[in-house]
């Protein structure tokens, strides 16, 4: 079994956007917590609440937008830290990193000892830290959550450290709703059931938590073959002086990394990138890889370079770049996936490679996918999340008072189109504060196109944010029918009309 350090910094989307742990504060997701601070916590604060209820509980709570870029680039100054101790630095994800802990430990005398060098140089940094040293990388996170800046864990004793932990520390929240009630409570209760029966009743995933919950490795050792070279290189003449130009190259190299696994029928679990500077300074990370795409690789070069940057050139690259290398540092045998319905995969594929090549063109934000999300209005149900990017988390299910039932409108007009409503004297029409219509629609203009109102419903209310002064909202939404066939959605708010979307 290897021996893990690895150090964890507690609360790193909220320590990206710029909150200490002093502060109450909390980074959120479409209206969730999606991270918060220690004094939020102290308040009441917990992740996944509705920012609703957590302003509740603490009325001073200071709320950003979670940044994940923000993450990745201010979490390359703690592995950089940690590469000073020893050149071998994981990026988990940003605010975890782990390092093979044999080594090093004999060389700083002991594992205690490597574990408050590495916590103190985390420290000296700038950032709080905790790390933890155990059999596996599962265990060693948890080592580094417990008590006072962490622990070690004695070789041969993760089962039972991991005994006591409840089930939500696997993150599988479905399979551990399933197990608690089966009557299974903890770690250690599921690591006592066999595992082939584990295996036949849960399936894939619930077979490598069981691993993990035993304190072994969550893929069993299984020797793959020696094979050819599959990394992947590519080199710039000129050196190239924007990370831009690094960026898209290295979503290039990932695109035919992931194609050469594929064909010899491998699956990278962790990936060593290296850039080379003009200098012939060498800048080398390893990443967690699994199930990274290739943009998601590119992101992680980026996070690399952004600490070789000098302060105020913008995006341009220290040294510029001369070349860059993508090399699977963990190879295991690819166990496939599921195909859909409808055949293979194949044009699905094409398609993903074709909309990589089109935002290589256009940036990152340059083609994106919608995604639902919670909302009251059909505006504010779909997000676009650029492709390649993870769907957002914890996105509010409700309910929403004032939101707008079914069937959805087809048409979202951004911006929303400003509009009139007249009675049948010419007048507009007013909603008063008690939700009245000073009287009935008549005529709507859209765009400078006058058509008779034939039905009308509402109006709907939704006084959003009243606790924020700053930014409470206040609006009122009927859906309307015209003389030309057409069917809309109106909003009025501040006492002005527009198209919020268009009925199909």
């Amino acid at each position: 079994m290897t021996r893990v350090l690895a150090a964890w910094c507690p609360d790193w989307p909220v320590t990206a956007v710029g909150i200490d742990a002093a502060t109450p504060g909390a980074a959120v997701v479409h209206g969730r917590v999606a991270a918060c601070s220690a004094a939020a916590r102290a308040e009441g604060v917990r992740r996944g609440q509705r920012l609703r209820d957590a302003q509740r509980r603490c009325p001073g709570l200071v709320v950003r937008e979670r940044d994940t870029d923000a993450e990745g680039r201010r979490f390359e100054a703690v592995a950089e830290a940690v590469a000073e101790l020893t050149p071998r630095v994981e990026v988990v994800r940003p605010g975890l990193c782990a390092i093979p802990a044999r080594g090093p430990a004999r060389f700083y005398g002991g594992e205690e000892a490597l574990r408050v060098l590495v916590q103190d140089t985390v420290v000296e940094a700038g950032h709080d830290c905790g790390t933890g040293v155990a059999d596996g990388l599962f265990a060693a996170e948890l080592a580094a959550r417990a008590g006072q800046g962490g622990a070690v864990v004695p070789e041969g004793g993760a089962a039972a450290f991991l005994a006591p932990y409840p089930l939500s520390v696997l993150d599988r929240p479905e399979l551990a709703d399933l197990l608690r009630r089966l009557g299974i409570k903890t770690l250690g209760d599921f690591a006592a059931l066999p595992s082939g029966h584990v295996a036949s009743r849960f399936g894939a995933d619930g077979a490598l938590a069981h691993r993990l919950a035993r304190g072994e490795e969550p893929r069993p050792l299984a020797p793959v073959r020696a094979a050819a070279d599959l990394s992947v290189r590519g080199g710039f003449d000129p050196p190239a002086e924007q990370a831009e130009r690094v960026v898209f190259a290295a979503k290039r190299l990932a695109g035919d990394l992931h194609e050469g696994l594929a064909a010899a029928g491998l699956a990278c679990v962790r990936l060593e990138a290296a850039v080379g500077f003009a200098d012939g300074h060498v800048l080398r990370r390893l990443w967690r890889h699994d199930g990274l795409s290739a943009l998601a690789v590119a992101e992680r070069v980026r996070w690399q370079l952004s600490a070789h940057r000098p302060a105020g050139d913008g995006d341009t690259v220290w040294g510029g770049v001369t070349w860059v290398e993508l090399a699977p540092d963990q190879l295991v045998p690819d166990l496939g996936r599921q195909e859909g319905l409808w055949g293979r995969t194949t044009v699905t594929d094409r398609i993903a490679r074709a909309a990589d090549r089109i935002q290589a063109l256009l940036g990152h934000h340059g083609i994106a996918r919608p995604v639902l999300v919670g909302g009251r209005g059909p505006g504010e149900r779909v997000v676009r999340v650029p492709v390649g990017d993870l769907a957002p988390a914890g996105a509010p299910e409700g309910p929403w008072p004032g939101s707008v039932s079914g069937p959805a409108p087809a048409v979202v007009p951004v911006p929303p189109a400003p509009a009139e409503l007249a009675d049948a004297t010419g007048a507009a029409v007013v909603v008063s504060a008690r939700c009245e219509v000073s009287a009935p629609p008549a005529t709507l203009r859209v765009r400078g196109r006058p058509a008779a109102v034939t039905g009308w419903t509402g109006p709907w209310p939704a006084d959003e944010r009243w606790w924020d002064p700053a930014a409470a909202r206040r609006r009122a939404r009927f859906q309307v029918a015209t003389d030309d066939g057409a069917a809309y959605l109106l909003a009025v708010e501040g006492g002005r009309w527009h198209v919020e979307a268009v009925y199909d």
